[in-house]
């Protein structure tokens, strides 16, 4: 059976363009989209029994993103789910069970933004499968080239969908969530990898070699990049793809790659050791600064 991709919705702006992206996302993988509610969404309320007025603002929650949904992606399968927290906990839980999650940026008493101790990003540090955030403002048109005259337009290609490739540890999920969700929108990928040349102060004396002029430097990670990539293009024929390899800081680079895509994708590491609500660097640039869908990858 395959999974759902589910979207957590809590009667906010920012859940409702977040179920309405999970319908366009469930069309275009041939899924079946939930719609779920957690009655806990408040720290201060988890471990509370839900109470009748608690049902029933779950229940409206619910038949106002079903609307929405309905009248943006009629042809979608919709099912609806009602559970109790703690928030977290819940979330975490659903993802288990989904092909992926999807949060709003911003939400009633729990989405109110990517800070320590948020839901959101306690879920994002956390789960274990694909999790995208989607903000508030985004619609259908933003996901795709404007037209020619300029206006907003659903019928014109789809913007870039970005990879943000790690090559000192490429990871296959990551990778492959990435050319999936492009060749669904028949979108180019762009992969994007920033380095760095290696700090004067880390350099012994014996360490000066390791420092390459930048060109050729950006020439051997452009060789490595397409080497990473080689057996992907062969997966995906059908998937143009733009490399692109920049000196700079990772975080800085990827905001700027981002602007005017689709969707970006990234990467976050699973360990063993409790993960608490933090993220890398990356992520957390991403999901701070990034104005697209931000769909982020576990991997071991």
């Amino acid at each position: 059976m395959l999974l759902p991709v589910i979207a957590a919705v809590d009667g906010s702006a920012e859940s409702l363009a977040a179920a309405e992206w999970a319908a366009r996302e469930a069309t275009r993988r041939n899924r079946q989209l939930k719609l779920l509610h957690a009655w806990s969404w408040h720290p201060r309320q988890e471990g509370e029994p839900a109470t009748a007025a608690q049902r029933h603002l779950a229940r409206r929650c619910l038949r106002q993103a079903e609307e929405r949904v309905q009248r943006t992606c009629p042809g979608v399968r919709v099912e609806e789910e009602q559970v109790e927290g703690p928030a977290t906990a819940a979330l975490l839980h659903a993802a288990d069970a989904a092909d992926l999650l999807v949060l709003g940026s911003r939400g009633l008493s729990g989405f109110t933004g990517f800070v320590v101790g948020s839901v959101a990003l306690g879920v994002v540090a956390r789960a274990a499968r694909p999790v995208v955030l989607v903000r508030a403002e985004e619609t259908a048109t933003d996901e795709h080239l404007p037209a020619a005259d300029g206006h907003d337009s659903i019928r014109t290609p789809y913007r870039d969908v970005v990879l943000a490739l790690d090559l000192n540890d490429p990871c296959d999920e990551v990778i492959e969530f990435a050319f999936e969700a492009a060749r669904l929108r028949h979108a180019r990928l762009r992969v994007v990898h920033a380095w760095q040349q290696p700090s004067a102060i880390a350099l012994g004396p014996g360490d000066i070699g390791l420092v390459q002029e930048p060109q050729r430097a950006a020439d051997e990670w452009l060789g490595f990049m397409t080497a990473v990539l080689h057996m992907w293009r062969e997966k995906y024929p059908e998937v143009e793809v733009a490399e692109t390899v920049t000196e700079g800081r990772a975080q800085s680079v990827l905001v700027r790659a981002a602007s005017g895509a689709s969707l970006l994708v990234v990467g976050r590491r699973v360990t063993d050791r409790p993960a608490g609500r933090r993220t890398g660097p990356v992520t957390h640039a991403a999901i701070h600064h990034v104005g697209c869908p931000v769909a982020v990858v576990p991997h071991a």
